[in-house]
């Protein structure tokens, strides 16, 4: 599967994901049932995305958008 079949919005909803995960795992955050609500809004947003229905291989496709996104948030912060 190539990189380039996630949609815009999917891939932006992953490193959304990954940045409040980041953000709860941080020590000593105050906020932390704020950061819980958007990391299970996120998720749901992730887990029912249309883009699923389509894929071939399901497994496969989440563990490449959460390189990918991860990768993209990288570059982005270089």
């Amino acid at each position: 599967m190539d990189a380039t079949d996630f949609p815009d919005d999917l891939v932006q909803t992953q490193a959304a994901w990954n940045a409040t995960y980041s953000a709860l795992a941080a020590p000593q955050h105050r906020d932390t049932t704020a950061l819980r609500r958007r990391l299970l809004r996120l998720f749901v947003r992730l887990w029912w995305h249309p883009y699923w229905n389509t894929a071939r291989s399901v497994p496969a496709a989440r563990t490449e958008l959460r390189q990918l996104a991860r990768t993209r948030g990288a570059a982005q912060a270089a």
